[in-house]
C-alpha cells in the first residue's frame, strides 16, 4: 500500500456552493487511500470561499481573484498539484467510492495510455449517460459519447478518443509533454483541444465503466444559453485551426455546413439543441451568435496559428491516422443535430 502513487484531485469552482459539500465529500470518501485534494476558486461571488473554510478547514484552497475560466482554473490546480496523477472533477458532481481506485487500476495497465475517463451519469436521471468519453466531428465540435442514452449500452470497458472534461485522470507525463488546458478557450471544447493533441501524440484514452460519476449538466451558464452557444462555436473553430491536418481543413467548411444543415432543420421541427434553443428563445437569435463566434474565433486566428506550429511539431501519426480517428471515434452531422 506504501507504494501507490499520490493523485492530485484537482476541482474547479466558480459559484457552486451549493454542490461543494456532497462532491468533498464524496472525493474524502474513495476507496483509493493516498489523495490529495486542491479546490481551485475562480472570484465565486456565493459565499463558496467562506463556506468552505468553514466547513473544511484542512482543504488546499486556492483562491483567483477573477474568473479565470475552466482551463487556466484547473491549470493552476495542476501545477500545484504534488501527484503522479491528476483527476480533474468538476465541483457539481459526486463521484462513487471506488471511482478513482477504478480509474487508477485502468491507467496502471498500459505506459501509452494517457488519460482514463469514467462513466458519468446525469445527477438527476441516474440511469442515463452524460458522457462515456468524447466523439467528435470534423469541423472540430465535439460531445459526450453516448449523451441522453441509457447507461446499459456502455457498460464495456474500451479505448475512446478522449476523456470528458467534467471528470478525468489525467497520466502526469503526458501532460508535461502536450502541455496543459489552453486557457484562451475560457470555456467549452478545452478537453476536445487537449484530446487531440494527445492523439497526435500516439497517447491513448479508455473509458472505464466501473467508475462512475454523478453530473448536474451545464448549470453555470444553462444547456441552451446564447453564452454556451458562442463558446461552443468558437473554439471548435479554434479546435480544428489549431490541430487539424491540412487535408482536413480543406475539407473543413463542407462538413460545418452540412452540420448547420441539419442543426437548421432541427430549429424548424424543434428537434435537438438548435430545436430547444428555438423554443426558450428564437432559431433567428442563433444568427448573430454565430456571427460573433466567428468574428471572435477570426480574430484569435493569428494566436491559434502560433500554437498550431508547435502542436504538429510533436505530431506523431500520420493524416491517414487522423483521418481513421474520425472512422472510429466520429459522430454524424445528423446526430448531432437531433441530439437534446
Amino acid at each position: 500500500m506504501k507504494n501507490l502513487p499520490l493523485i492530485s484531485t484537482v476541482i474547479l469552482n466558480w459559484n457552486g456552493k451549493e454542490y461543494l459539500r456532497p462532491c468533498l465529500q464524496s472525493v474524502k470518501g474513495q476507496t483509493y487511500p493516498y489523495i490529495e485534494i486542491i479546490l481551485v476558486d475562480n472570484a465565486s461571488t456565493d459565499g463558496s470561499v467562506e463556506y468552505i473554510k468553514n466547513l473544511f478547514p484542512d482543504l488546499r484552497l486556492l483562491i483567483n481573484h477573477k474568473n479565470m475560466g475552466y482551463g487556466a482554473g484547473n491549470n493552476r490546480g495542476i501545477e500545484e498539484a504534488k501527484g503522479r496523477y491528476i483527476f480533474v472533477l468538476n465541483s457539481d458532481t459526486e463521484i462513487d467510492k471506488k471511482c478513482v481506485e477504478a480509474l487508477w487500476n485502468c491507467i496502471e495497465t498500459d505506459q501509452n495510455i494517457g488519460v482514463t475517463t469514467p462513466k458519468i451519469l446525469l445527477y438527476d436521471r441516474r440511469d442515463i449517460i452524460d458522457a462515456a468519453g468524447l466523439t467528435i466531428y470534423p469541423d472540430g465540435l465535439s460531445i459526450g459519447r453516448g449523451r441522453l442514452e441509457p447507461q446499459e449500452k456502455y457498460r464495456q470497458k474500451e479505448e475512446v478518443f478522449f476523456g470528458s472534461g467534467c471528470a478525468s485522470l489525467y497520466r502526469r507525463e503526458m501532460l508535461e509533454e502536450i502541455g496543459l488546458f489552453d486557457a484562451d478557450f475560457f470555456a467549452y471544447a478545452e478537453d476536445t483541444d487537449l484530446g487531440w493533441r494527445a492523439r497526435l501524440s500516439r497517447w491513448k484514452t479508455y473509458y472505464v465503466p466501473e467508475a462512475v460519476v454523478y453530473h448536474h449538466h451545464s448549470k453555470k451558464f444553462g444547456t441552451y444559453s446564447p453564452m454556451k452557444a458562442f463558446l461552443v462555436e468558437r473554439n471548435r473553430i479554434w479546435v480544428a485551426w489549431k490541430n487539424f491536418p491540412l487535408p482536413i481543413l480543406c475539407l473543413w467548411p463542407f462538413y460545418t455546413l452540412w452540420r448547420y444543415f441539419y442543426q437548421g432543420l432541427g430549429a424548424v421541427v424543434g428537434r435537438g439543441a438548435s430545436g430547444k434553443f428555438g423554443r426558450e428563445s428564437s432559431p433567428l437569435f442563433l444568427i448573430p451568435i454565430l456571427i460573433k463566434a466567428y468574428l471572435s474565433g477570426l480574430r484569435g486566428l493569428p494566436k491559434v496559428l502560433r500554437k498550431r506550429k508547435e502542436v504538429q511539431s510533436k505530431k506523431r501519426i500520420s493524416n491517414w491516422e487522423v483521418f481513421s480517428l474520425f472512422r472510429k471515434y466520429g459522430i454524424k452531422a445528423k446526430e448531432i443535430a437531433f441530439k437534446e
